[in-house]
């Protein structure tokens, strides 16, 4: 197997700067912008893209290029908005770290070590730079603009259950690894309540710390209005209502599920909790939302047998002592080989066994890491009568029942301790999209719709005839 590649450069901070008709400020902000002394080594790339400005901004940016080669430059076609910028920013970015710079002098560089330093730590996934936090000296800021950022904030809070105090703050700061796996669809001014929702939706670990900010007027050059304000407040209700957490290029089927169902990733895990015990292994992590739930005992070992994905984990749980990361193909017996003798007691795959060919072959490689006793918890889809376009769509070769499965698992050499339906509430709903309705996903909305039920169906499931969506399995190698 491969060794999971760096998905970035370490110890390299990239700096995103969306650009339009700054031609009056772009000259003084590149200046400090390559000027200050990073914390800790860092190196630093310039990524500023261009958003068609018509001002003679773009001869300004050419001039420094010839002489900084940290710069990478990008222009867009046609003016779609600071959103769109900063989502080709992100997309061209190699660093390991990353925060956005406004293209004027709103926002003072020499302020990136306070800004950086939660990430560098270890202690944050994304860092906010709060203009109205505690701070010594502040310049007096416009007031129904600050009114208008204060209440943006206060709603957003309500919604996302953060704690912010300034929510629409340019500064924000993050691990690569984060941003580049959260889809970003607003163009404009909206990318700051979308940022928000889904960081929130996603656990990320948020600090927040003080920074100077010294405003411009509108008649310096301000271009966010009353009409972006309207719809920073319809984006916080859309990303209330909808779960869209993850790049699709960054998640398989079982991350896109949990991304819009939160909370039954969390009752899953809830579920098996008392089965886990202190040397596991996770097959499949994919980019790591359920491990992150998961208990770190003596050992946890995430493994996936994508080197991308790989080299994303490994950032995630850099200087972790508890959790190790390796590349794993379960279907490969010469690869299992290396995990045998390592005391693991306990395997969890909770992306199924459905998608291979030989489900058998990989459930007895599953024993084959094992040592005597030890436990598989599996989760895979039941009732075959669900087999359908949502199965095919995302490579499931297979529905299983319950005596399907156990048979399956008593041939791998093991013997069933427990065997529950989980989801019932969702089974419905999956009938009609993909065996009636044939669809290729289901709506989002109605997903959102379904976990929020989840708070009180999982109390009342046990009670319920209906068979669930999936079936959880407690298996003990004999």
């Amino acid at each position: 197997m491969p060794e999971g590649k760096e998905l970035f450069t370490e110890n390299l901070l990239s700096i995103l700067i969306p650009v339009y008709n700054e031609r009056a400020y772009i000259r003084a902000s590149l200046n400090k912008v390559l000027a200050v002394k990073l914390p800790r080594g860092l190196s630093r790339e310039l990524i500023i893209v261009n958003d068609a400005s018509t001002d003679g901004t773009e001869e300004v940016i050419l001039e420094f290029m010839q002489q900084y080669p940290e710069i990478k430059y990008y222009k867009q076609d046609f003016n779609q908005g600071k959103g769109a910028a900063i989502r080709r920013a992100i997309k061209e970015m190699t660093g390991e770290y990353a925060i956005i710079q406004d293209a004027d002098l709103e926002y003072d560089p020499n302020e990136y070590s306070v800004v950086l330093r939660p990430l560098l730590e270890g202690h944050a996934d994304v860092v906010y730079g709060s203009r109205f936090a505690n701070r010594e000296m502040r310049k007096i800021l416009l007031y129904h603009h600050k009114l208008g950022n204060l209440f943006l904030t206060h709603l957003s809070n309500f919604f996302t259950g953060l704690d912010l105090t300034d929510m629409e703050t340019c500064y924000k700061a993050f691990r690569s690894d984060v941003l580049k796996t959260i889809p970003l669809r607003s163009n404009r001014f909206g990318i700051e309540p979308e940022i928000t929702a889904k960081i929130a939706k996603r656990d990320c670990s948020v600090y927040e710390v003080p920074i100077s900010y010294y405003g411009r007027s509108y008649a310096e050059g301000k271009k966010i209005g009353w009409k972006d304000g309207l719809q920073a407040i319809y984006t916080i209700l859309k990303y209330w209502m909808i779960d869209d957490c993850y790049s699709d290029e960054h998640t398989c089927y079982f991350q896109r599920r949990a991304s819009a169902g939160r909370r039954f990733c969390k009752w899953m895990v809830e579920e098996i909790v008392p089965s886990i015990g202190n040397k596991s292994i996770e097959v499949g992590a994919g980019i790591g939302n359920i491990s992150r739930m998961l208990p770190k005992k003596e050992k946890l070992t995430v493994t996936d047998s994508d080197p991308e994905v790989v080299g994303m984990i490994k950032q995630i749980y850099a200087d972790n002592e508890l959790v190790d990361v390796d590349s794993l193909d379960i279907t490969d017996e010469s690869d299992v080989t290396k995990f045998s003798g390592r005391g693991i007691d306990t395997v969890i795959m909770l992306s199924g066994v459905q998608k291979y060919e030989d489900d058998l072959a990989v459930l007895k490689n599953s024993a084959r890491m094992l040592e005597s006793g030890g436990r598989l918890i599996l989760q895979v889809p039941n009732n075959k009568a669900l087999f359908g376009s949502l199965d095919k769509e995302e490579g499931f070769l297979r529905r299983y029942s319950k005596k399907d499965i156990k048979k399956k698992l008593e041939d791998a050499g093991f013997t069933i301790e427990k065997c529950w339906g989980i989801n019932s509430i969702s089974a419905l709903s999956w009938y009609c999209n993909s065996v009636f309705l044939k669809r290729k996903n289901i709506p989002l909305l109605q997903l959102k719709l379904l976990d929020t039920m989840i708070v009180f169906w999982k109390h009342v499931e046990r009670f319920m005839p209906f068979k669930g969506l999936s079936l959880l399995i407690v298996a003990r190698k004999k």
